[in-house]
């Protein structure tokens, strides 16, 4: 009976863990600073255009994008947004990802690298909050 016991309570931890990575995300997110005098108003233009190439690629289909603007922070460095991109799962962002170095996406990335700069980047598992 004990093992009985055992054997469902590790199963269903396995579920519980299994669900919760099933419904991770994977969340890049760009620290990048204005070139220039480049406006805020041209960063949201430029972010418009390189999504739509990038939901073009396999992979991208279902990515989100989103700028942040500060508003009240205390940044120790030059940051002056943060552009964060979301996958719903790291299977897509890896077939994204695979497939970025010459694709539409990365040429719109170099035709703007004179009025924004992004040297600094991670990768992050994010979970929605229930």
């Amino acid at each position: 009976m004990r093992t009985l016991i055992s054997t469902l309570a590790i199963a269903s931890a396995f579920l519980v863990s299994s669900a919760t990575a099933q419904a991770a995300g994977a969340t890049q997110i760009w620290k990048c600073e204005l070139v220039g005098k480049t406006h805020y108003d041209e960063v949201s233009q430029m972010a418009a255009e390189w999504l739509a190439a990038a939901r073009k690629m396999k992979g991208g289909e279902n990515l989100q994008a989103y700028a942040y603007f500060p508003v009240a922070v205390n940044l120790a460095d030059k940051t002056d947004l943060l552009f964060i991109v979301h996958a719903p799962s790291f299977e897509e962002w890896g077939k994204f990802w695979d497939g970025y170095g010459d694709s539409p996406a990365g040429k719109i990335e170099d035709k703007y690298r004179e009025k924004i700069d992004c040297p600094d980047s991670a990768l992050w598992e994010s979970v929605k909050v229930k």
